[in-house]
């Protein structure tokens, strides 16, 4: 994405890249979200239609089990096969994201990591874009999970004003890669969250 050369330009590589600070932050936030869960909640159901809060989380969780595999050892989706299918979540939801969330992070802030190119669904794709597509995906998410278990639902700025930079332009094209649905309508008088969560297919009700 275009988009993302300007956050990246004039800044320090590696950790301090603000691709990866957008990333550490979007997993902060769904990291909050999953520990907010009480023990009654996992089988209520979500904004994302068919889906509980375990199957939410379960979605994200394996979303970031893709991430070693796929940037840090270079496999293709063909030779990962199908050992990433179904729910992984276990016994134990909250410690399986925790640990699938840390193994994501490290993968992408390994040195050279951005640079790489991976295999997707939908074809080769630098790694900054494929990172860029999983912050997005855990920012909105966030959102998803934060309205069906009843806590805030803010979403903090720089993610929000991230995500509207790097998805207006690309919005039909990620929609094709079936990580975000197709977009909506925002309200009159909308805030850039809420334009955000429209672009994403949310519809915010109050």
């Amino acid at each position: 994405m275009a988009e993302l050369d300007r956050d990246r330009r004039n800044t320090r590589p590696g950790p301090y890249d603000p691709l990866l600070a957008r990333h550490r932050e979007a997993l902060d936030l769904f990291t909050e979200r999953v520990h907010a869960v009480r023990p009654d909640q996992w089988d209520d159901p979500t904004p994302c239609t068919g889906w509980t809060v375990r199957d939410l989380v379960n979605h994200l969780a394996v979303e970031q089990m893709w991430v070693p595999p796929l940037v840090r050892d270079g496999r293709t989706i063909a030779e990962q096969g199908d050992a990433l299918e179904g729910d992984l979540l276990g016994e134990d939801p909250v410690a399986t994201w925790d640990e699938a969330a840390a193994a994501a992070r490290e993968a992408f802030t390994a040195p050279g990591a951005l640079e790489r190119t991976v295999d997707l669904s939908f074809g080769e794709t630098p790694a900054e874009e494929y990172c860029a597509q999983i912050t997005i995906d855990a920012t909105v998410h966030a959102w998803d999970l934060s309205r069906a278990i009843g806590v805030d639902e803010r979403i903090p700025k720089p993610l929000v004003d991230f995500s509207v930079r790097a998805v207006a332009p690309y919005a039909a094209e990620l929609e094709k890669s079936g990580m975000f649905a197709a977009a909506v309508e925002p309200p009159s008088g909308a805030d850039a969250q809420t334009k955000l969560l429209a672009l994403l297919g949310r519809e915010v009700r109050h």
